[in-house]
């Protein structure tokens, strides 16, 4: 199977990265199953830095990858409200730390984060959050958080996406 990672750069080597914002779930690299989503961020990303091309970087993983006994890994198979938690923990608390491998799971969009912020400001409750949760369609995202996890992804090749900068 392959995964897609989007940026302005091609990765052939993964790394853990720092980056300025925490992700849905926490520090690594982050990768997901859809070419199209790995091509919003390119653009998305492509915009923010006024770029006008990125890539995606294309790994091959073996399909039952998450299933890998000798690393732990956590997938939430929906936005409920573990993954609601999991996602409000690593976003509210920079120091937050887990001991997984490998997570998978929904990627919140921008109107899931806009959704996520009423929650945030108690403009709603969490149950109203997660019944607005389950009416969008969520792609996923595959986060490698630890060293040992990025070993399962083989670079593959590259694909330059043009990008608009306004």
């Amino acid at each position: 199977m392959n995964l897609y990672h989007g940026g302005i750069s091609v990765v052939k080597t993964p790394e853990i990265l720092f980056p300025d914002r925490i992700g849905d779930f926490g520090v690594g690299f982050y990768t997901t199953s859809s070419l199209e989503q790995a091509r919003r961020f390119v653009r998305s990303k492509a915009f923010r830095d006024q770029k006008t091309r990125g890539f995606i970087s294309i790994y091959e993983v073996q399909d039952d990858f998450l299933d890998n006994s000798l690393l732990k890994c956590k997938t939430f198979r929906k936005a409920d409200e573990a993954w609601l938690d999991f996602v409000l923990a690593n976003r509210k608390d920079p120091d937050y730390r887990h001991d997984y491998d490998i997570i998978a799971g929904p990627v919140a969009d921008d109107q899931v984060y806009a959704s996520i912020a009423l929650y945030e400001n108690e403009l709603i409750s969490k149950k109203e959050l997660l019944e607005r949760l389950k009416t969008q369609r969520l792609v996923d995202q595959i986060l490698f958080h630890t060293e040992k996890s990025l070993l399962v992804l083989s670079f593959r090749e590259s694909v330059e996406v043009s990008c608009r900068t306004k």
